[in-house]
C-alpha cells in the first residue's frame, strides 16, 4: 500500500482486499444447451409450413402428434389436432404441414385416410397394419392455395399425373357397377370407373372412366362401350353360348369396349361423351337412325307379348314393341290389343336404295309406301317366339290371297291390318285333332285289343307247351345224326378207307382209258388190223398186269 493511501485512510482501519469475479466453467453446459435449443426452435419455425384442416366423417386410425400424412410415401406433415364439429356430423383434423410440402396445400388437392381395405377389386392398406393408418394426398393441379379440405371416405381411383385419358359414359342405369370396377379391351384391364352421378332429370346415369396409356389411343369416335358385368347365356340355332369376361366382372361388374371392323378413326380426345349399351351385340349393331311409329289392332289375345318384343320383317329384326293398350269397337263390342311398334328403316341396309321413292315428309312417304305393300298382301300377325315359355313377337309378312283392306294414308297413326296369330291357329288346329280322337271308337277297339291280346296269350302258352318241347327234342335227333356222320367219315372208319380205296381205282380205270386213247389216236385201224408187229394175243399181257398205265406199249 502506498503512503498517499496510508495517509488518506484512517489509522485504525486496516485495509480489506478484494478478488476479480471470474465466470464458472459449469455455466458453459446451460448456455449452451440454451443456445441449441433456441436453434432448433428456430429452425422448427422456419420449417413449419402451412395448417390445414381436413374433414372426415370419423376419426378412425387417426391419432394427434402420431398419425403421419404422406405423399408419395413420403411423410410431409403430421396430425397436430382432431375436433369435432359444431353438429356433431363430422370431424375436423389439424394438420401441420412441412415448409417443403406447403405447395401440396392447393384448392383441388385430395385427401383420404389410408388403412386395410378388403373389396371385390382388391385388398389395399396392407402396410397399416403394423405402422398404423396415415392420410394420403394426392397434389392438385390448381394454382389457389386451400386451407379447408373434405377427406375421401375411400382412396381415388386415378391420382393426378397418371398417364391415360378420362371419358365420359351414359347409361339407363348403373347396373352393378361401382368405383373401380373394371374396363377391358380384348379382355385386356386396361381402366377403370372413376365415378358416377345421377343424371339431373333422374332417367339415366352418367360414369366417367379412366384409361390407362397407351391403351387410351385405342378408344376412338367409333368406339362401342357396353356393360360386361354378369353372364351371358343365350340359345341359338347353332348352339348354347356363353360370354363372360372374368370372375371379378362376374362379381363386381365391368365395362368392356371394342370398335367396328374395318374402321379406321384417330385416338378421341379427353372427356369425349360416348353411350353405355346393355350388352355388346346392342352396341356393335349399325346405328338405328330415324324411326317410325306404326300401330296394329289385334282381335285376338295378346298374352305373351311384352313391351320390348322384337317386330321382324322377312326374319330380320327391325323394331321393337313399345306400348301395349286395350281398345274398344263399338260396332263388334269387342276389346281388341292395339299395340305400337317403332320401326327403323335403316335395318334393311342396302335394299332401301332399290325401293321406290316417294315425295312428301317422312311420314307421308311411309305412308306411301306400306300403302302399296299392304295391295301386295302386307300383313302384320303375332307369332310365337318360345313354346316353353308362350313368348310372342310382331313378324310382318306377305300372305297370299290376302282379303283385300281399307288403308287410309293419311291416318295418323299408320295404322296396318294385321291377321289371326298363327299360335291361335295352331291351337286350333290341335283342337280339331283332338276332337276327332275324342270321336274315335276307343272303347270298342280296347275291348278288341284286349281280345286279341288274350289269344295271343294262349298262342303263347301253346307253343311253350307243345312246339317248343317236340323242337326240341328234333335238334337233339339232328344232333346224334350229324355225330354219326362225322364218326362214319373219320380216318380210321371202314368207310372212309373203301371210299380211299375206290377212288385209287377209279384214277387207274382212267390212266388206262388215256393210254387207250392215245394209242387209238395214234393208229385208228388197230381194233380191225391190230397193231404192227404185234404179238399173239395169247401172249399180250393184261390191264392187270401194267406196272406203268401211263407208258405207251
Amino acid at each position: 500500500m502506498s503512503d498517499a493511501m496510508k495517509h488518506v485512510l484512517p489509522p485504525d482501519e486496516a485495509a480489506i482486499i478484494r478478488p476479480r469475479r471470474r465466470i464458472s466453467v459449469i455455466w458453459i453446459v446451460p448456455v449452451l444447451a440454451a443456445l441449441i435449443g433456441l436453434s432448433m426452435l428456430i429452425h422448427a419455425w422456419l420449417s413449419v409450413g402451412p395448417e390445414i384442416s381436413i374433414m372426415f366423417q370419423t376419426a378412425e386410425g387417426l391419432e394427434v402428434d402420431k398419425t403421419p400424412v404422406k405423399y408419395k410415401d413420403v411423410t410431409v406433415g403430421v396430425v397436430s389436432a382432431i375436433s369435432l364439429s359444431e353438429d356433431g356430423s363430422y370431424v375436423v383434423a389439424t394438420v401441420t404441414l412441412d415448409k417443403r410440402a406447403e405447395n401440396l396445400a392447393r384448392a383441388d388437392t385430395r385427401f383420404w385416410v389410408v388403412r386395410p381395405r378388403i373389396g371385390l377389386q382388391g385388398v389395399s392398406g396392407i402396410d397399416t397394419l403394423l405402422s398404423g393408418a396415415y392420410i394420403g394426398v394426392d397434389k392438385g393441379a390448381s394454382h389457389r392455395p386451400g386451407n379447408s379440405f373434405v377427406g375421401l371416405e375411400t382412396p381415388p381411383t386415378v391420382i393426378n399425373g397418371t398417364a391415360g385419358k378420362s371419358f365420359v359414359l351414359h347409361a339407363d342405369d348403373l347396373g352393378s357397377l361401382d368405383i373401380g370396377s373394371p374396363v377391358y379391351y380384348c379382355r385386356i384391364r386396361v381402366g377403370r370407373v372413376a365415378s358416377y352421378q345421377l343424371d339431373a332429370n333422374g332417367r339415366g346415369v352418367t360414369l366417367e372412366i379412366f384409361i390407362d396409356a397407351p391403351y387410351d389411343r385405342f378408344v376412338t369416335a367409333q368406339t362401342r362401350f357396353w356393360h360386361a358385368s354378369g353372364v351371358d347365356i343365350s340359345l341359338g340355332a347353332d348352339g348354347l353360348k356363353l360370354d363372360t369376361q372374368s370372375l371379378t366382372t362376374v362379381l363386381a361388374g365391368g365395362i368392356a369396349f371394342a370398335n367396328p371392323a374395318n374402321v379406321a378413326d384417330a385416338p378421341a380426345p379427353a372427356r369425349r361423351t360416348f353411350d353405355l349399351a346393355k350388352d355388346q351385340q346392342t352396341a356393335m349393331a349399325p346405328p338405328d337412325g330415324p324411326s317410325q311409329y306404326l300401330q296394329l289392332r289385334f282381335e285376338d289375345s295378346l298374352r305373351g307379348l311384352v313391351i320390348g318384343a322384337p317386330v321382324e320383317f322377312a326374319g330380320l329384326n327391325i323394331g321393337r314393341v313399345a306400348s301395349l293398350d286395350l281398345g274398344y269397337d263399338a260396332a263388334k263390342h269387342r276389346f281388341p290389343t292395339v299395340v305400337g311398334v317403332v320401326i327403323y328403316p335403316s335395318r334393311l341396309g342396302g335394299v332401301l336404295a332399290q325401293l321406290p321413292k316417294y315425295s312428301g315428309n317422312p311420314d307421308q312417304q311411309a305412308a306411301s309406301f306400306l300403302a302399296n305393300m299392304i295391295q301386295h298382301g302386307l300383313r302384320a300377325q303375332a307369332r310365337s317366339g318360345n313354346l316353353l315359355t308362350g313368348q310372342l313377337y310382331i313378324s310382318f309378312e306377305f300372305v297370299p290371297n290376302a282379303t283385300k283392306v281399307d288403308f287410309d294414308p293419311d291416318a295418323r297413326p299408320i295404322a296396318v291390318p294385321t291377321v289371326p296369330s298363327s299360335f291361335d291357329h295352331m291351337q286350333e288346329q290341335v283342337a280339331s285333332i283332338v276332337s276327332k280322337i275324342e270321336k274315335m271308337p276307343l272303347d270298342a277297339m280296347g275291348q278288341h285289343l284286349d281280345a286279341s291280346l288274350v289269344d295271343l296269350d294262349k298262342s303263347l302258352k301253346q307253343v311253350n307247351g307243345q312246339v317248343l318241347p317236340a323242337t326240341t327234342q328234333t335238334l337233339q335227333q339232328a344232333d346224334r345224326t350229324f355225330q354219326t356222320v362225322q364218326g362214319a367219315f373219320s380216318d380210321n372208319a371202314p368207310l372212309q378207307q373203301n371210299l380211299q380205296q375206290t377212288l385209287l381205282e377209279v384214277q387207274r380205270t382212267a390212266q388206262s382209258v388215256r393210254t387207250l386213247t392215245d394209242m387209238l389216236g395214234r393208229h385208228p385201224d388197230a381194233l380191225l388190223k391190230g397193231l404192227p408187229n404185234d404179238p399173239p394175243a395169247a401172249d399180250f399181257p393184261s390191264s392187270s398186269h401194267v406196272t406203268n398205265p401211263g407208258h405207251s406199249p
